[in-house]
């Protein structure tokens, strides 16, 4: 991974267009070829990013370059969309290996739900098939990316508790896997066994889809609640 520390401005240019203005970042590219940009702020969201596959072109000293910078760093993906990052001052760049990570330990319910709805994946609906557990992006893993009776992509992230967080984690998935045309358009389905109210708002207003899930009915088993039905 190499870690860039610099005043830069920065410009999408794509089916969208985005502008950053000239202001310290962090830069980050990592060897599966994403670039990523941050700021101090916004937690850990990116201001803008690029999804591998990608290339990197330096440009570093050319006279052409806009007045006042030394290096213009473009960033192109497989469909031919740009990241323009123009550097006025590098304040620090370093490379680091960082060898394989052994991913994310899910806790013990998590990771049972999320394969007890992988074994039944028309919980989510009528027809939906399962493309695969775990779909990597660059940012992590997507718990299940299926396809609905209409063919469609969707996305979906499961929690034991269904929480703000978990919709804001999902809504970056989404972001990033809309980028692909190959699976746009993506939609999104937000599972929990409980989720907060503050929650099922938030996904409804970002187009999230929630599914309450009961735990015990996926093992097959009776849950032990009294009922009045």
């Amino acid at each position: 991974m190499r870690l860039v520390i610099a005043r830069c401005q920065v410009d999408y240019v794509g089916r969208l267009t985005a502008h950053l203005p000239m202001a310290r970042r962090l830069l980050l590219m990592k060897a599966d070829g994403s670039v990523l940009v941050h700021s101090d702020g916004g937690s850990y969201k990116p201001l803008n990013w690029m999804s591998p596959p990608c290339r990197l072109n330096e440009r570093n000293g050319d006279a052409e370059l806009p007045e006042g910078s030394k290096a213009l760093w473009v960033v192109t993906n497989k469909t031919g969309e740009e990241l323009r990052i123009t550097i006025e001052d590098i304040e620090h760049d370093s490379s680091h290996e960082l060898g394989i990570d052994p991913g994310l330990v899910k806790d013990g319910v998590e990771a049972h739900l999320q394969e007890l709805l992988a074994e039944h994946v028309q919980t989510l609906g009528a027809g939906y098939s399962l493309i695969r557990r775990e779909y990597m992006t660059a940012i992590g893993p997507v718990d299940l990316l299926c396809r609905d009776a209409d063919g469609g992509t969707v996305a979906v992230e499961i929690k034991r508790r269904g929480e703000i967080d978990g919709v804001e984690q999902l809504t970056r998935y989404l972001e990033l896997l809309n980028r692909d045309p190959l699976l746009a358009p993506v939609a999104g389905v937000f599972a929990a066994q409980q989720i907060k109210p503050q929650a099922r708002t938030l996904a409804a207003d970002r187009g999230i889809r929630c599914l309450t899930l009961d735990y015990d009915a996926l093992r097959g088993t009776e849950s032990n609640e009294f009922r009045l039905f």
